[in-house]
């Protein structure tokens, strides 16, 4: 069974969410695999203690790039706020240039972060979004 060690770093806390189940979904597999190949090992060929620390080993790392991808994806949520903190305030023109306006606030969502201009609208940022100082 191949293991995803690597993930995609999410902007929105559903994609975080769903990205951990994954994780969690692969790694819980994998401990299933491990535990069932050790419960049924042939009696008369135990494994070899080598392939047993080898597979801890293994263990081991996935258990580590789980938590360390958790940590990241929270890291990354905290600063996509910080930087939704930052555009209140400012003056934004949509990708399209059709919308332009003031954020009066920010919405972080599973599709990223979304400025709310003063009169309601809604603009996704992203490329091609320009932000400037308020006039």
């Amino acid at each position: 069974m191949a293991v995803d060690m690597t993930t995609t770093i999410p902007v929105g806390a559903n994609q975080a969410s769903q990205q951990t189940s994954k994780t969690a979904v692969d790694y819980q597999s994998f401990l299933k695999l491990l535990i069932a190949e050790m419960k049924n090992q042939d009696p008369t060929k135990p494994m070899d203690s080598t392939q047993y620390v080898a597979q801890l080993a293994t263990f081991s790392q996935v258990e580590q790039s789980v938590q360390t991808n958790t940590k990241l994806d929270q890291i990354m949520q905290s600063s996509a706020l910080s930087q939704a903190d930052a555009l209140i305030g400012r003056s934004i023109t949509s990708a399209d240039g059709k919308t332009t306006g003031t954020v009066a606030s920010v919405t972080l969502s599973s599709s990223g972060l979304i400025a709310v201009l003063q009169d309601g609208t809604q603009v996704p940022v992203g490329a091609g979004v320009s932000i400037k100082p308020a006039a």
